[in-house]
């Protein structure tokens, strides 16, 4: 009991020592010191100290004028047309401008003069001038295909003959042919071995047309392996006519008898020949 009668007197002593909330609309204009006596009354005595106006209250306030912005004439520009140009360094005072034209002009000097230089080294190590452009100087001759004869031209073979030039010069040629008669070939002289043209000349049946007799030892196999070591059917058909064919067979190039080794055609030979 006790202590809750001092919790109780501790809270009351609290209570009085807080200080007490300042108005948060206190010296923002809207004191009821700063208004008039009309909206005092209006307020009332209950609402003296309130520092919230009436919603009836009216400001006295004024809103300032607007500054007036003074009117600024604008003059017109000069003609620039009319004014003359100066064109010469005597005329006006020596300026930033003058001073760098002058720079530029002594720099495109010292190129010219280096320009020169290297063309007359160039004049000396070719040996040729340059050539100078001036309307006086005659036009350069122009070459087309210098490499190339101009015989088909007409007009430049034109100028430097005549149709009675190239009849004389036709006649003389016609004249300086030699025209060779054909002959007979000639016959081969001595024993230079068989001639497979010759043999193909002188024989008329088709290949596969057996003529000969073979004994058909080895078969199919010798025939294939003599062929192949031989090389082509001219040198095989050679080789058989040089070991006795086409009577006989001793390499086995020929194994069906028509007198034609390996896969030897002699029908090319006739056609050639007119038979």
């Amino acid at each position: 009991m006790i202590r809750t009668f001092g919790a109780l007197c501790a809270l009351v002593a609290l209570t009085a020592c807080q200080p007490r909330i300042p108005d948060s609309a206190a010296g923002v204009g809207f004191d009821n010191a700063n208004l008039s006596p009309e909206a005092r009354a209006q307020v009332g005595t209950a609402n003296s100290s309130s520092p919230i106006p009436s919603p009836l209250a009216v400001s006295q306030e004024t809103i300032p004028e607007a500054p007036q912005v003074a009117r600024v004439q604008v003059q017109a520009a000069p003609d620039v047309a009319a004014t003359p140009l100066v064109t010469t360094a005597a005329a006006s005072p020596p300026t930033q401008t003058g001073i760098a034209n002058s720079s530029v002009n002594s720099e495109a000097s010292a190129i010219a003069q280096e320009t020169s230089a290297a063309l007359s080294a160039a004049s000396v190590n070719s040996g040729v001038l340059p050539l100078e452009a001036s309307p006086s100087n005659p036009a350069p001759q122009v070459f087309s295909n210098p490499g190339i004869s101009d015989e088909n031209d007409f007009a430049a073979v034109g100028e430097r003959r005549s149709i009675e030039a190239d009849a004389a010069r036709r006649a003389q040629n016609k004249a300086s042919y030699t025209v060779i008669e054909p002959t007979a070939v000639p016959k081969r002289t001595g024993t230079q071995g068989p001639n497979i043209v010759a043999y193909a000349l002188q024989t008329n049946h088709p290949r596969g047309t057996k003529m000969y007799n073979r004994l058909g030892l080895g078969g199919a196999a010798r025939f294939d392996k003599a062929c192949a070591r031989l090389g082509s059917d001219e040198a095989a058909q050679l080789a058989f006519l040089e070991k006795g064919g086409p009577k006989n067979d001793r390499l086995g190039v020929d194994p069906d008898g028509d007198g034609y080794a390996c896969q030897w055609d002699p029908s090319p030979f006739r056609k050639a020949a007119g038979q």
